[in-house]
């Protein structure tokens, strides 16, 4: 759908404030998301964003109703696995796991057939079935050496079903595999080998400052015990 010049620069400048925020802010690009919306509700583009911020924000319901309404004006299945993961959100898993099994999973990409793998595996663990989650996440693109875009997270995912299943050295293994692969740090992978190792970190900047500041109570003493000692008083 063509919109009119001015309308169009209005709506293109509050979906490129909804990219620039979602990560950073994502209440304020929700709002964005909803200027935009109001302005050009019939083109898929705009409702997609609005899913993406509304989903940003945890409103699972707003965002699902978003993503069905930019399928059926796209015909595209692109967002499944999102629209999956948004009935997790619900508390709905089973449903996730329906989906996980529809004829639009196979017209999915690799990247995206990867993303329902995730999405369907977390709702194993929602409905607390770990070990199929494992089972889940097992798969060519996880045994591949290959580093693709998902390939942190499915290996981040793996490590964290088998922690959740007690097998802490085999997830060890895999923590270190995703940290390997995370070259953009899009996982806090660095961080669960730590805790695994025992290794605590310390904030040094907090460190100092109470340091200082028991510095400071110790010269305030010091001021005070001069000033009882001589009768004066010290500004």
């Amino acid at each position: 759908m063509s919109l009119p010049k001015t309308l169009a620069e209005d709506v293109a400048r509050n979906l490129v404030m909804v990219a620039r925020l979602i990560d950073e802010d994502p209440e304020q690009a929700y709002a964005y998301s909803r200027i935009a919306l109001r302005l050009a509700s019939r083109v898929a583009a705009v409702r997609e964003a609005a899913g993406f911020a509304a989903y940003a924000t945890q409103k699972y319901s707003e965002a699902l109703a978003e993503f069905r309404a930019a399928k059926r004006m796209t015909g595209s299945v692109e967002l499944w696995p999102v629209m999956a993961d948004c009935e997790r959100g619900l508390g709905r898993p089973e449903r996730a796991m329906a989906m996980a099994g529809e004829p639009e999973v196979q017209k999915l990409d690799k990247a995206g057939q990867v993303e329902m793998r995730l999405v369907a595996a977390g709702a194993r663990r929602d409905m607390g079935q770990i070990d199929a989650a494992i089972v889940t996440l097992q798969s060519s693109e996880l045994a591949s050496s290959a580093v693709h875009p998902w390939t942190p997270r499915l290996r981040y995912a793996y490590a964290d079903a088998l922690l959740a299943a007690g097998r802490e050295n085999e997830a060890r293994e895999w923590f270190a595999k995703a940290l390997e692969a995370d070259k953009d740090g899009a996982t806090d992978a660095s961080d669960r080998l730590a805790e695994l190792d025992g290794v605590e970190f310390v904030d040094a900047l907090g460190e100092s400052d109470d340091d200082e500041t028991v510095e400071a109570d110790t010269d305030a003493d010091v001021d005070v015990d001069d000033a009882d000692e001589d009768g004066s008083t010290k500004a």
